[in-house]
């Protein structure tokens, strides 16, 4: 069988806003990132989604709450989706840790994790998925890291091509994990 899985990135944050990377920090969602979820929920909510899966970052969460309030879809936080650990670095600017990043994909950020790690974090959820949710279509709500970990299971991908390609938003990329 298999598990149709949707990704969505969380909406738009102040720290993106900013030009802040912020990692393992909260995050707030800024009045585009209300909008943004408004949005997300009105594309998915007729979608045949039977559970959606969030990252327990506020920022991701607050995403879902907008998005889905009032849903009696069953929504689950879990650690795993969380972006990268940055670790010293959290909350520190885009414009000089995003071409620094490859520096990092096995190597951890210090005091933090590295790409690999949280890939790896992401990956180990997936693996979990068809127990209980085959033949399901489910959401997941998360961050690059998320994205990145779906991309290479089950997508197949290489995480250092990922690395190497430009983010390009879209609304929502599919997954099929086969059994």
């Amino acid at each position: 069988m298999t598990v149709q899985i949707v990704y969505e990135t969380h909406s738009t944050t102040e720290d993106n806003e900013a030009g802040r990377a912020t990692g393992w920090l909260p995050g707030r969602l800024s009045e585009e990132g209300h909008r943004n979820a408004v949005a997300l929920g009105q594309r998915r909510r007729k979608d045949g989604i039977d559970a959606i899966f969030c990252s327990d970052l506020a920022r991701a969460r607050e995403t879902v709450a907008i998005a889905f309030e009032g849903m009696s879809i069953p929504i689950f936080l879990d650690w795993r989706l969380r972006e990268c650990d940055y670790g010293d670095q959290n909350g520190g600017p885009v414009a000089t840790m995003h071409p620094e990043r490859g520096a990092h994909l096995d190597v951890p950020y210090p005091n933090g994790e590295s790409w690999r790690q949280a890939v790896d974090r992401v990956i180990g959820f997936v693996d979990t998925l068809p127990s209980r949710w085959d033949g399901k279509r489910i959401l997941v709500v998360g961050h690059v890291a998320t994205r990145w970990g779906l991309d290479c299971r089950p997508g197949g991908r290489k995480l250092e091509d990922l690395m190497a390609e430009e983010f390009a938003w879209q609304e929502g990329w599919e997954h099929r994990l086969e059994r």
